[in-house]
């Protein structure tokens, strides 16, 4: 029973605490939030990707040297070239990924760009690009474009909202350390426990503030007394 009674009284004292303070608490909380939204805004880059399918009429030895070709550096430079991207060659190439679908004749170009325009853009005059020139080079002509590749306007990798939260919980978390450091550090008398412990009296009672106002609004409000006094003669 004793033990419930001092846990009772110790969450009473730490709600006093956070709540002497709550303001702080709630702008510290609101600041880093507010940050940690902000930042996974501005530092992640949204990436888009668009396919393009393309039936190559070859057999399975060849196919590994052509799906490699795709990718060649004179194919990239009339890529850069057509597109007028300031870019190199090298970097068009890590844009895209060459992958063949099920052991089939078909193959999947994709390109990732952070405008989905310029994906798509890439995705198109890659396949385009790879049918005319592997004609020539090669002298390889059973290439067959498919559908073209359309804009794909959501992106592949979307910002969620998970460093908005670890921001939202850290800033709950400094600020309540934060309250009961300031609480640790302020040496005033708060509570009747407090004068006993320091100054080793006995509490007996407490009076309420009491200003001006106060005192004239509760004597309106009692009721008045009439006192009459008569007086005694005394032989």
């Amino acid at each position: 029973m004793v033990n419930n009674v001092a846990r009772e009284i110790n969450l009473r004292e730490y709600y006093e605490v956070l709540k002497k303070r709550i303001w702080l608490i709630i702008l510290i909380t609101f600041i880093t939030t507010v940050a940690g939204y902000v930042y996974n805004s501005y530092t992640q880059t949204n990436l888009y990707e668009s396919s393009r399918r393309v039936i190559i009429g070859s057999d399975s030895g060849n196919m590994s040297t052509l799906m490699v070709m795709i990718k060649d550096p004179i194919i990239m430079e009339k890529v850069r070239d057509e597109l007028k991207l300031s870019r190199s060659p090298e970097g068009i190439a890590n844009q895209i990924t060459v992958a063949q679908i099920d052991d089939s004749q078909v193959i999947k170009i994709s390109a990732v760009d952070a405008d989905p325009k310029v994906a798509m853009a890439i995705v198109n005059s890659t396949a385009k690009l790879f049918k005319s020139e592997i004609a020539t080079i090669l002298d390889f002509k059973e290439v067959q474009l498919l559908s073209e590749a359309k804009e794909n306007p959501y992106p592949i990798n979307p910002s969620g909202n998970r460093m908005t939260i670890i921001a939202f919980v850290l800033g709950m978390i400094t600020s309540i350390g934060l309250v009961f450091l300031l609480d640790s550090l302020d040496q005033t008398i708060k509570t009747n426990k407090d004068i006993e412990e320091y100054l080793d009296i006995t509490v007996l009672g407490k009076v309420s503030n009491m200003n001006k106002k106060k005192f004239v609004v509760k004597r309106k409000s009692q009721p008045e007394m009439e006192l009459r006094g008569d007086t005694v003669g005394i032989k």
